[in-house]
């Protein structure tokens, strides 16, 4: 385009075609009203006949007047009051933030358009403008100095900004990002696009209300509002989204006085965040929001990611160097609150989490992450894993080879036990203690004293010593996925069962506890287009099949051996999440042994691995 101004003018022709729309059927609603009104006039002065069927006519035509009337009312006040979703943010305002606001308004005195209302924050790679001008989003602005029958001003829209921009990107990339962000809200004063983005929004959170409607009473007429909401969007949709790329078009071609150079490096350093902001959701953050625990400094961690990801990759080689510039976050007077609420916003969006903080949700420190996360992680999954394999049924172990001729046994041994973990129901979670006697000693306690598994010789109970349940060890795990060809498959089952089963008591707790008041006493404001009760928005990962819980589930059992025998101890990588570390350093050649062991029963690369490092298969691991 060659000037903004044509992109708006663009953008104005498609916001009066969709109020067209919405005139063309407000014309249609008073049609038979218009009809009813042309009969009723005609038979007063006599224009018209008098006949019956004259006078069936105004009676159906003025039926036809009221019903049209009222079902027309009903669409408008139930598209005038629904109220409009609005993005989750955490609102900053001008008193923790005057640096920020400063550079907004001096951006937008350069590109002549009107400084945003507000500022807010997402935990999100994005910036964009946000209309909150509705009555249900705030409280009733009073106006200033205006007199009685002036024209209202409208305001201007609230600028949101991804968080982890304002951690990972120096202060003049922030001003070329929002360059373009800001220069839209010149188009977005013009009355009539105004007024087209209301009517669209306003339709939309009127389908999202119908959706929602279960009652029949009020199902039923609440259906039909979304049915002649649906029909009006899908007349504008080409209008309007025409209509916004105008409008995108227009603030791109204003803000190409400002820093253009820089606004090339800032895009790139968009893909470089977007990237590490992915990795430290998926791989860091969400295996502690599934243990109840919500890492308080997401946005701080992008920075240790993206530097962590500039090592590896030659690629973004040098990104890392920027570092030594004033960072964005710099401009907030407490940085460290702001990531605290944007972490526990980026919880509840990303995993469903609470709105507070509470005993069974607690923020939790990149210097508390190994011990408290990783390690606490691997043991809860070893112990449902061994909780699996308690009620699997028995499978008999190949029977040992025969001793040599040489020494002869006057009294053998039975054959092999059957592999059952039926009476282990004292290691679970709930049950099992913090410490375990050493291999040569003695168990003590009620294990002791419980008989041995498998079949007992009767009249051999004085002379055949009582030999202990087998503990939570590694072995055990390893013997029954290679012995039993069928195990790894109901394993894999049963795990999850047992984690969807928790996902379930998981979903209900948060569901009885009631977030709506909660969300409002924070200041959040969802709106009608976001459905109650469907957090997550935005799931990180589809759900795990079997063969991966099998999978994770042996890794947490093989790191926890490790730990517990081998010195090693818990790690983070802020791009791969929990790592094992031996002697220092990261081992992540653990996956494939263990798939081996999974996906084909071979233990023997496994076998290996634990050989190398020096773990102790047969030794009990201490569980939750």
């Amino acid at each position: 385009m060659a000037s903004p101004e044509t992109g708006v003018l663009a953008a104005r022709a498609r916001a009066l075609a969709v109020l067209r729309i919405r005139s063309t059927a407000l014309a249609v609603a008073l049609l038979p009203a218009a009809v009813a009104v042309v009969l009723l006039a005609g038979r007063a002065t006599g224009h018209l006949g008098a006949g019956p069927g004259w006078d069936l006519a105004r009676w159906i035509a003025g039926g036809l007047a009221v019903l049209s009337l009222l079902l027309a009312a009903l669409v408008a006040v139930v598209v005038a009051r629904a109220r409009p979703a609005l993005s989750p943010s955490v609102p900053i305002s001008e008193k923790s933030a005057p640096d920020l606001y400063r550079l907004v308004r001096d951006l937008a005195d350069r590109l002549e358009v009107p400084a945003p209302s507000a500022i807010a924050l997402t935990p999100d790679c994005d910036s964009w403008l946000e209309d909150r001008t509705h009555r249900a989003h705030g409280p009733p602005r009073r106006g200033k100095g205006r007199a009685d029958g002036e024209r209202r001003v409208p305001e201007a829209p609230v600028l949101v900004i991804g968080s982890p921009f304002l951690w990972w990107m120096r202060v003049a990339e922030l001003r070329a990002l929002l360059a373009p962000v800001v220069a839209g809200t010149g188009p977005s004063a013009h009355p009539d696009i105004a007024a087209a983005r209301r009517f669209i929004r306003g339709l939309d959170a009127a389908v999202a209300v119908s959706a929602r409607a279960r009652r029949p009473v009020r199902g039923l007429p609440l259906r039909f509002v979304g049915r002649v909401a649906r029909l009006l969007l899908r007349a504008g949709r080409e209008h309007a989204t025409i209509m916004e790329r105008a409008v995108a078009a227009a603030a791109s071609e204003r803000a190409q006085t400002v820093d253009y150079g820089l606004r090339i490096v800032a895009q790139e350093q968009v893909g470089l965040a977007y990237a590490g902001w992915d990795r430290l959701l998926t791989r860091v953050a969400l295996p502690a929001w599934r243990m109840g625990r919500w890492p308080s400094r997401l946005d701080a961690g992008v920075v240790s990611a993206l530097t962590e990801l500039s090592r590896r990759d030659r690629l973004a080689d040098g990104f890392a160097s920027r570092l030594g510039e004033r960072p964005a976050c710099d401009l907030l007077e407490e940085p460290g609150a702001i990531d605290r609420a944007a972490s526990l916003l980026a919880a509840r969006l990303f995993h469903g989490g609470p709105a507070e903080p509470g005993p069974d949700w607690s923020p939790v420190g990149w210097n508390q992450y190994p011990e408290e996360v990783v390690d606490r992680k691997w043991r809860l999954e070893a112990a449902r894993l061994h909780r699996v394999l308690d009620n699997l049924p028995a499978t008999a172990l190949p029977v040992a080879p025969p001793a040599p001729a040489a020494a002869p046994v006057q009294d053998p041994a039975p054959a092999a036990p059957p592999l059952s973990y039926a009476r282990t129901a004292a290691r679970t979670p709930g049950h099992h203690t913090a410490e375990h006697p050493p291999a040569d000693e003695p168990p003590t306690g009620p294990l002791a004293d419980e008989p041995a598994m498998g079949p007992v010789t009767t009249g051999r109970r004085e002379e055949q010593p009582l030999a202990p349940a087998p503990g939570p060890t590694l072995a055990r795990v390893i013997d029954r996925l290679t012995h039993d060809a069928c195990a790894g498959d109901l394993v894999a089952a049963r795990l999850g069962a047992e984690v969807e089963r928790e996902e379930r008591e998981e979903a209900a707790r948060q569901s009885a506890r009631g977030t709506s008041p909660q969300d409002a006493a924070i200041g959040v404001a969802w709106g009608d287009g976001m459905a109650e009760g469907g957090l997550p928005l935005f799931p990180l990962q589809p759900p795990r099949t079997g063969r991966e819980l099998l999978a994770d589930h042996v890794t947490a059992m093989v790191c926890c051996a490790a730990v517990d025998t081998a010195g090693a101890t818990p790690g983070l990588d802020w791009l791969d999440g929990p790592a094992l570390l031996v002697d220092g350093a990261r081992r992540s050649d653990l996956g494939r042994p263990v798939l081996s062991l999974v996906d084909d029963g071979d233990a023997e690369p496994l076998r290996g691995w634990l050989t190398t490092i020096g773990v102790r298969p047969e030794k009990p691991v201490r569980l939750v």
